[in-house]
């Protein structure tokens, strides 16, 4: 073999071993980066649960018991479905009281806002009893509707927030009230439905307070 051959078969080898070195490396990066590709869409995925908020958490585990093969809900899906927007809409009355207690400038507003705690604390409690006997699944903190509505009101100071807040007040009673109304007549789990007739003179009373406050301010 002359100086020629040799310098050629020299370079061959040289380009074949980087050629396979090149191939590994390649194919041990795309393992690589698959398998990053593959966490974060897992990561993905998780955090999309994840941030799915409290009412619709509660939603979808009440449709999954009522459509299970044993049935272990203890309603149907209509009453569940009161019980979630009612336990919504109580923790988000607590937590505005909350707000106007040490947000408002007029003293009546002040004192309805300390009601709105008092009396809805007390019902909120009696639902999770209720939700507990029956395996219903009630949100574990208020939803992302009315989170925004907290968050809109709590930017307010003085005057400006004690009617906007108190114009709410007479806004959210009308709808509860109405939704109560419906399920204590025509609900068809007795336990729920006595507990919506128990609400309902309290709900009505705040409503008649919040009509009083807001006509005056």
């Amino acid at each position: 073999m002359d100086d020629s051959e040799e310098l050629w078969h020299k370079n061959y080898g040289a380009i074949i071993i980087g050629f396979t070195l090149k191939k590994q490396f390649m194919k041990k990066h795309f393992s690589f980066l698959s398998m990053l590709c593959l966490t974060c869409w897992i990561t993905a995925c998780n955090n999309a649960g994840s941030n799915k908020d409290s009412v619709e958490k509660a939603d979808s585990a009440n449709e999954k018991k009522a459509d299970s093969s044993t049935k272990t809900m203890a309603v149907d899906e209509e009453t569940s479905d009161f019980m979630v927007k009612a336990a919504d809409g109580g923790m988000t009355e607590v937590e505005l009281g909350k707000v106007a207690r040490e947000k408002a400038k007029d003293k009546r507003v002040k004192d309805f806002g300390e009601m709105m705690v008092t009396d809805h604390s007390k019902a909120n409690d009696e639902l999770k009893g209720l939700a507990a006997q029956k395996n219903v699944t009630i949100p574990a903190a208020v939803g992302e509707d009315h989170r925004k509505h907290i968050d809109d009101l709590s930017k307010k100071s003085g005057a400006d927030f004690d009617k906007a807040y108190m114009k709410m007040m007479v806004d959210d009673h009308k709808d509860v009230i109405d939704k109560f109304e419906k399920d204590s007549s025509s609900g068809k789990d007795p336990d729920v439905k006595a507990w919506a007739a128990k609400t309902l003179p309290t709900l009505r009373k705040h409503l008649a307070a919040a009509k009083s406050i807001n006509s005056k301010l």
